[in-house]
């Protein structure tokens, strides 16, 4: 019975060290395993990376169109501040050339109340220049033609060479020239110059152009086609024939043809003749000045209106102060 225990014992033994050992081996195979794999085994992108990246790349892609959007919205706005700019620029010239024309007619205005006003003075001394006429009329030393004085020796013809007198009086004012001319057959010295005081004949500048026959024609011709520079305005040939011609020792008339005065001032005007040819104790000019007033068409701009108008009072005031008559061409 001993012995048969014995060898139960060593059996049991035996095993357990078997077993033992096998499981040692397995424990090594399991280390030596999970140490390989940890260091030679690659591990595979992780797929939630490449999902961020996808979905960065189309947030650039949106924020790069959204800046194309941005950009044509500016430039829109750019465009549209220029346009605006440029509007307002011309308004503020239209701004301009509004107050400009306001000014104007303002102006306009005031002239026009101005000569509403000569003309009821002129209205009111009617009478005072027929009274002198008729005491014209009975001064054995003067001689009438058609109600105006021909005892002069020496004649000046001051001619306004302006575009409106050239187009639309020329020819009346050659013929009522001629007719002038007519009424004085014979003097000792002519002279024709402009509204500006240019000489027809520059040669004679200053001296006086003998009368004959043949000189007459010559002139009327000349006359024809003359083209000289005007300002619409008969102050500067009066003042210049008056200052180059004056002589107290000759009868000399001036007679001013013309249509237009676009002079600032009236007075000032017949001041400055009044100081130059002034009268004697009797009352009396050396030198007498006439005017003849050519008509321009009823459809012409108001201000050509307002200057015929202008016109026509100043040369009746210088006549009525110059020894003259003023006469009205239809």
């Amino acid at each position: 019975m001993k012995k048969r225990r014995d060898t139960e014992i060593f059996s049991l033994s035996f095993l357990d060290i078997i077993t033992c050992g096998f499981g040692a081996i397995i424990l090594l195979l399991v280390i030596t395993n999970t140490g390989t794999s940890s260091t030679s085994i690659e591990m595979p992108p992780d797929k939630s990376d490449n999902g961020l990246i996808r979905s960065l790349q189309e947030q650039l892609f949106e924020m790069r169109g959204q800046t194309n959007i941005l950009n044509r919205d500016l430039n829109d706005a750019k465009e549209q501040l220029s346009a605006r700019e440029e509007s307002i620029a011309l308004l503020n010239r239209q701004k301009y050339t509004a107050e400009n024309q306001l000014s104007e007619l303002q102006e306009h205005s005031s002239v026009q109340s101005s000569i509403t006003n000569q003309f009821e003075s002129a209205k009111q001394s009617l009478t005072k220049e027929m009274q002198r006429l008729l005491a014209t009329l009975k001064n054995a030393d003067t001689k009438l033609v058609g109600g105006i004085p021909v005892d002069s020796e020496y004649i000046i013809f001051i001619v306004d060479t302006s575009g409106s007198m050239v187009q639309v009086n020329w020819g009346k004012m050659i013929q009522q020239l001629t007719t002038t001319l007519d009424v004085y057959p014979n003097v000792k010295g002519l002279q024709i110059m402009s509204d500006m005081g240019s000489y027809l004949y520059s040669q004679y500048r200053g001296k006086w152009i003998p009368d004959t026959p043949k000189r007459r024609r010559a002139m009327i011709s000349n006359l024809s086609s003359w083209n000289t520079f005007s300002n619409s305005s008969p102050v500067e040939g009066i003042t210049r024939a008056i200052g180059a011609f004056f002589d107290p020792n000759k009868k000399i008339s001036i007679y001013v043809f013309g249509d237009e005065f676009t002079g600032k001032s009236i007075t000032n005007v017949v001041k400055t003749i009044d100081r130059l040819n002034p009268k004697d104790n009797k009352g009396n000019t050396k030198i007498r000045i006439h005017g003849v007033g050519f008509p321009i068409p009823t459809n012409a701009p108001e201000h050509f209106q307002i200057t015929s108008q202008r016109y026509a009072t100043l040369m009746r005031e210088v006549s009525q102060n110059n020894g003259g008559t003023f006469i009205g061409v239809n």
